[in-house]
């Protein structure tokens, strides 16, 4: 693990072959010797399978219950780890494997509810439920750590499972009546996080398993939604919930941005752009990561706030001004990636700010990883590296995909 913060990026330095690939040993360094070594092999549970993964600041392990959410996620990071081409000579690849089986055999053993054919949010160290949430995460998450392993294993069962879940995760989040509403039908409202999810799982599933024209269909969908319901070029933003047919709904609610969201979601449009050469998708992208910087960046602290209000009104949630740990890993993907799509200083610039202003306050120095909670001024509320939703996840995979993302030859 790390005994001092990382040194801070700049961006002259990134603009060289040198220092990108100086930039990239970096992130490869973190990832492996600081996130992955701050997790493992402590979360494991010899006992049960799968992830303990509340953890405090030095490890301690504060709580025995288990996300479902973080089983799949850590299930998938793992099997993503030692499918990295830099990393097939890597002896630790079988032990990250079976690692990630592990986790596998604990989401097909108890975090099913089989008479509800969905899967459970939240269950105890030996896998009894306590909590069935009304949205189906669980099962995108699962998805792809299943596909995952279908793809290295050439297990029919994880293939098939994955499908199962795919399948669960689009029928319940998109058919009428499927899912308990949140809300009345007073003031019906629909989220951009469904469509995110179900767009960088079908991408996953692609990646994994092969082209499919149900995945093809599931991404089409759901960038058009997006872009026509979600993304608002004359306010400059992306809404987290409109009105059906799009409509603003003028109440705390309807008004609520969530920039980490919407700077995630361009990133996984970003990656369409560039998996197909579509200049339309990269510019889409580009536009939501434009607008939802501007309207996320704190200009007196630094860092990006959690929620805004779209006509800058107060927000109803008074963890608003706070910094988590995800947006910010979020933007180190979205800001680097838009920049190797279209050569663009200013994205580099961004990718910088955001390096240095994260890794000067989330990084512990003396125990690695990144504490998941700060106040406006970058203090730390909270000592914890993991609950039921931080875990290996959200930050590995940002180090992991900056550290492919600088290895690439050249931008734009």
């Amino acid at each position: 693990m790390t005994d001092s913060l990382p040194p801070q990026f700049s961006l002259t330095q990134l603009e060289t072959p040198a220092g990108r690939q100086q930039a990239a040993d970096l992130y490869q360094q973190l990832l492996l010797d600081d996130c992955l070594a701050f997790w493992f092999p402590r979360c494991l549970d010899l006992q049960h399978e799968g992830f303990l993964h509340c953890l405090d600041r030095d490890g301690t392990l504060v709580d025995t219950d288990k996300s479902v959410w973080a089983q799949g996620r850590m299930s998938w990071m793992l099997q993503a780890l030692a499918a990295t081409p830099q990393l097939q000579q890597d002896p630790r690849r079988a032990t990250w494997r079976r690692w990630a089986e592990s986790g596998l055999t604990f989401l097909r053993r108890h975090c099913f509810d089989e008479p509800a054919g969905q899967m459970y949010f939240h269950v105890t160290r030996d896998g009894q439920p306590i909590r069935r949430r009304r949205y189906v995460y669980s099962e995108a998450f699962a998805c792809i750590a299943f596909a995952a392993h279908a793809e290295w294993s050439g297990s029919e069962q994880s293939l098939q499972t994955a499908w199962d879940l795919f399948r669960t995760f689009t029928r319940v989040n998109f058919t009428p009546g499927a899912m308990s509403p949140k809300f009345t039908e007073t003031r019906p409202l629909i989220g951009l996080a469904p469509r995110m999810i179900a767009l960088v799982t079908a991408q996953e599933m692609r990646r994994r398993l092969g082209s499919h024209p149900l995945l093809h269909e599931w991404i089409d969908r759901c960038i058009h939604d997006i872009e026509t319901l979600f993304y608002r070029p004359d306010l400059q933003c992306v809404m987290e919930t409109v009105q059906p047919e799009g409509q603003i709904s003028d109440h705390f609610d309807g008004r609520l941005l969530n920039p980490g969201h919407a700077i995630e979601g361009a990133w996984f449009i970003l990656e369409e752009g560039r998996i197909r050469r579509d200049q339309r998708l990269i510019q889409l992208g580009c536009r939501m990561l434009d607008c939802m910087w501007e309207r996320g960046w704190d200009s007196l602290h630094g860092g990006l706030f959690y929620f805004r209000d779209v006509y800058n009104k107060p927000v109803q949630e008074y963890w608003h001004e706070m910094k988590f740990w995800w947006p910010h890993d979020e933007a180190l993907i979205a800001t680097l990636m838009a920049w190797r799509l279209t050569g663009q200083s200013r994205y580099l610039q961004w990718h910088c700010d955001v390096f240095n202003w994260a890794f000067t306050h989330f990084q512990d120095p003396q125990h690695g990883e990144w504490f998941g909670y700060l106040h406006r001024n970058g203090t730390p509320s909270s000592t914890l590296k993991g609950n039921l939703w931080k875990s290996f996840f959200h930050h590995p995979r940002a180090l992991w995909m900056c550290w492919q993302l600088l290895a690439e030859e050249s931008p734009g």
